[in-house]
This record gives C-alpha cells, sequence and structure tokens, in this order.
C-alpha cells in the first residue's frame, strides 16, 4: 500500500504544478475522461474547463500539501486523501483545504476521475 501512496501522491504534486510540470498532453494523460471536480469554492468544473483553466496558467503560488493518505476502494480504484494550502510571496500559507481524489487505473495508468476540495482551518 506505500507504493501506491507515493505513486499517487506524486501524481497529485504533478497537478498542482502544471504550468512547471504539466504538459497538455500530460494533463490529458492524467485527467480521465469522464473527471469531475468540486472546488473549494463549491462550484462543480468539467474536465475540458480544467483542463481550459490549467493550461491558461503561467504562474501561481507554490502548493504545500501534507498528510496524504490512501485508501483502496476497489482493486483498481483508491481514495487519496490530504491537506494543501498555497504559500504567499512572505511565505505564509492561505487557502487551506482539504482534498480527496479518486484515482482509477485505466489501461495501466493511474487516472484521477473525481477530485474536491473543501476549507479547511489553518491548523
Amino acid at each position: 500500500m506505500q507504493d501506491l501512496l507515493l505513486l499517487l501522491q506524486g501524481l497529485e504534486v504533478e497537478l498542482h504544478h502544471p504550468g512547471t510540470r504539466c504538459s497538455p498532453s500530460r494533463l490529458d494523460a492524467l485527467l480521465h475522461p469522464q473527471f469531475h471536480e468540486i472546488g473549494r469554492s463549491g462550484r462543480a468544473y468539467d474536465r475540458e474547463t480544467v483542463l481550459g483553466f490549467l493550461a491558461t496558467l503561467s504562474e501561481h503560488p507554490p502548493v504545500v500539501s501534507e498528510g496524504f493518505e490512501v485508501a483502496l476502494l476497489a482493486p483498481q480504484v483508491a481514495l487519496l486523501t490530504y491537506r494543501s494550502a498555497h504559500r504567499q510571496a512572505d511565505g505564509t500559507l492561505h487557502l487551506h483545504t482539504h482534498r480527496s481524489s479518486v484515482w482509477v487505473q485505466d489501461g495501466g495508468e493511474w487516472r484521477l476521475r473525481y477530485h474536491q476540495g473543501t476549507p479547511a482551518s489553518s491548523n
């Protein structure tokens, strides 16, 4: 299970930096065709909207993430949970968020099927 945790954590963190680590083709490969997201704002986003938004980002605050845990929901379905925050220029963290991602193994590769962010306290 530790190997799966490290693999999915790496894929998730890769998505935190789409402008520097993820090309459009890599984003296309990581997001499942039926990807859906509920943002920390409560708004729902489909795959095309997220791909379009990520393609426009050139810079954004670094994301700090911690507390990753994984649970196997079915043989090829895993739930990854963790906390994240954005680091501001002065080093302080803001936009603390609880995150949940459902990853599915599709054709031997893990792809993000569903993601949700929920506002969290700073502690």
